[in-house]
C-alpha cells in the first residue's frame, strides 16, 4: 500500500499481476483513468491487459511488473479532468420522462427547462456496469444532483433517460429501476453484439444529449401499447 498524501492514491495489489488503484473522490477517480488512457496511448505506460475503472477506483491488470508501477502510481502528476464534447457520441433525446416535473421541482426550474440544462451539459463515462452497454455518466454540475426515486419502478423501459445522485445514465434494456427518468434516448442501440465494440460507450467516451421533437420516434423504438415499449430481457440489479 502506498499513501504518499492525504489525497494520493491508495495502491492495492490485486492477484499476481494486478494493481487496484483507490482514488479520494469520484472525480479524482476520473481524472486518474483519463491520465492513464493519455499514458497508455504515448506510450508511456507499462502495458496493462486490461483498464477497468470504477465509482473510486481503476483497476489495471495483466502487468509484467505491478510492484514497479505501484511505486510509482503515487507520484503521478495527474491534470484535472477536462471535458472536450468535440469528439462527443451524441444521443438524441426526447425529454419527456415521468419524473421530468419532480426533476424540475428538485432543481428549481420549469419543467422545460430541466431538458436545456442537461443537454447544455458535457457528459463523460465514468465507468460502465449494471447491465452492458450501461454507462455511468457525470457532468452535471452539483446542485442538479438529485436523490433515487423512494420507491423504485418494476419497469423501466429500454432507452429510458434517468438521473441518480450526480450521474446520468441511459438504460440499454427493460429492467427494474430506481432513477428519476426524464426523458427517452431516440434511435440509439446502447449495446450490440453484432457491432464491435459492442457497447456504443465505454469509459471515457463523451455524451452530448440532443433535444428532439415529443413526436420523434423511430423503429428502434417499437411501441407494444400506449405508454409501453418491448422488453428486451430482466435486469440483473437496480439502478
Amino acid at each position: 500500500m502506498n499513501r504518499e498524501a492525504p489525497d494520493a492514491p491508495v495502491v492495492l495489489p490485486v492477484g499476481r499481476h494486478g494493481l487496484l488503484v483507490e482514488l479520494p473522490t469520484a472525480e479524482a477517480a476520473e481524472a486518474f483513468h483519463a491520465e492513464v488512457l493519455r499514458r497508455r496511448a504515448d506510450g508511456s505506460l507499462p502495458a496493462a491487459r486490461e483498464i477497468v475503472p470504477g465509482a473510486r477506483t481503476v483497476l489495471l491488470d495483466g502487468l509484467a511488473d505491478p510492484a514497479a508501477l505501484a511505486a510509482q502510481l503515487p507520484h503521478w502528476q495527474v491534470p484535472p479532468l477536462v471535458r472536450d464534447a468535440a469528439r462527443a457520441v451524441e444521443i438524441p433525446v426526447r425529454y419527456d420522462g415521468p419524473d421530468l416535473a419532480e426533476v424540475a421541482g428538485l432543481w428549481g426550474v420549469a419543467p422545460e427547462e430541466v431538458g436545456r440544462l442537461h443537454a447544455a451539459t458535457e457528459f463523460r463515462v465514468a465507468f460502465c456496469g449494471f447491465a452492458p452497454g450501461f454507462g455511468y455518466l457525470t457532468g452535471l454540475d452539483e446542485k442538479y444532483h438529485v436523490p433515487r426515486r423512494s420507491s423504485p419502478r418494476t419497469r423501466v423501459p429500454v432507452g429510458a433517460v434517468g438521473l441518480a445522485g450526480g450521474y446520468t445514465g441511459v438504460y440499454p434494456r427493460s429492467s427494474p429501476g430506481g432513477w428519476q427518468l426524464i426523458g427517452t434516448a431516440v434511435g440509439t442501440t446502447l449495446w450490440d453484439t453484432g457491432r464491435s465494440p459492442a457497447a456504443l460507450l465505454a469509459p471515457g467516451t463523451h455524451v452530448r444529449f440532443v433535444p428532439v421533437a415529443a413526436q420523434t420516434r423511430t423503429e428502434a423504438e417499437p411501441e407494444t401499447e400506449p405508454g409501453r415499449r418491448r422488453a428486451s430481457g430482466p435486469g440483473e440489479e437496480r439502478p
